[in-house]
């Protein structure tokens, strides 16, 4: 017998099969989130006119930095007269003209002025990003008034919604790889930080396999961000560990 007749058939077949499974087979699911950032909105002590603003959106600022000030006229000349009294309290002191009581009670007057002298400078309570300047030079506000807000974008995470039948095989720390389809040659490894602990949907009747599958739970996922690729407000796709996507292909 031609050994091609049974060769020629048996690798037309091997690459049919081959060609089917290829097209047939089930594609990877692969998650969707939001980029979030640690923000921090600041806001002033006192009510007074913003004198200067001293940096922009997109600036990275330093922990402690000065990025506002307030005119505080009142509280600047308060804090001039405290220490005047202060100051003539210390020596009538000296000399026994005044009691202890006395010159303490001018001495919290003098450091509860320079306290609230010092709101009038907006600093930095942490190292980060200008994200948003929501007042300018002249303006006049109060406590409670949205200033600036900062970001913390060396760290970052996200949110995917994962199925009920999932989640056993999924566990704080567990690494899982992040995806921008604008960088598709680019991996940014991430890791699991929590699961939450309820639902975000719950049908009304949880009997059958087919509706637990409609149960989902959010995971947060964290990105370390060194060089600040990731934005927030950016959409970024989340694969889970390849054990657990085989298992559900």
């Amino acid at each position: 017998m031609d050994k091609r007749k049974i060769i020629i058939p048996t690798v037309i077949l091997l690459l049919g099969g081959g060609l089917i499974w290829w097209f047939s087979r089930p594609a990877e699911f692969i998650y969707t989130g939001t980029i979030e950032a640690t923000e921090i909105t600041l806001s002033p002590r006192v009510a007074s006119v913003i004198e200067q603003v001293k940096v922009r959106e997109g600036d990275r600022v330093e922990a402690g930095q000065i990025l506002l000030t307030l005119g505080c006229e009142d509280l600047k000349l308060a804090a001039e007269l405290a220490e005047s009294d202060f100051q003539r309290a210390r020596r009538l002191l000296h000399n026994g003209s005044i009691t202890r009581a006395a010159y303490d009670k001018l001495r919290f007057q003098r450091d509860h002025a320079i306290l609230r002298k010092s709101w009038c400078q907006i600093k930095a309570p942490a190292a980060g990003v200008v994200l948003n300047q929501y007042r300018e030079p002249g303006e006049i506000v109060g406590p409670g008034v949205s200033l600036l807000t900062l970001g913390d974008l060396s760290e970052v995470w996200t949110f995917i919604y994962v199925e009920q039948p999932k989640l056993a095989a999924l566990a704080p720390g567990q690494k899982v790889q992040g995806l921008l389809p604008e960088i598709p040659d680019r991996i940014f490894p991430g890791q699991i930080a929590m699961i939450r602990k309820e639902a975000e949907f719950t049908p009304k009747n949880v009997q059958t396999r087919s509706e637990r599958v409609r149960l989902v739970y959010g995971v947060k996922i964290l990105f370390p961000n060194p060089n600040e690729v990731l934005k927030p407000g950016m959409s970024i796709e989340v694969k889970l560990p390849e054990t657990l996507a085989k298992r559900y292909l």
